[in-house]
């Protein structure tokens, strides 16, 4: 579990999902919030980032703190037909 920095969409609510999120020195884009969900203490989003990659971030409301939980390599595009 890593603490990131995230820059949100705020609309009905503040924090409503992810727009960007920074690790280390880069800024990558939301391009995609592919999934949500919620437990007692946080919510939870699988994001599809500018880079291709797919990563899960954590927003706990209470202490308003998000973490990257998980990474994974995005696949390859496919071959056109």
């Amino acid at each position: 579990m890593m603490i990131v920095q995230v820059d949100c969409y705020s609309g009905f609510k503040a924090d409503e999902r992810p727009l960007r999120f920074q690790l280390g020195e880069r800024w990558l884009t939301v391009e995609e919030v592919m999934d949500r969900w919620y437990d007692p203490d946080a919510i939870y989003f699988r994001i599809r980032a500018g880079d291709g990659d797919l990563y899960i971030l954590r927003h706990s409301e209470k202490d308003d703190i998000w973490t990257l939980e998980s990474f994974r390599k995005g696949e390859p595009p496919g071959p056109m037909i």
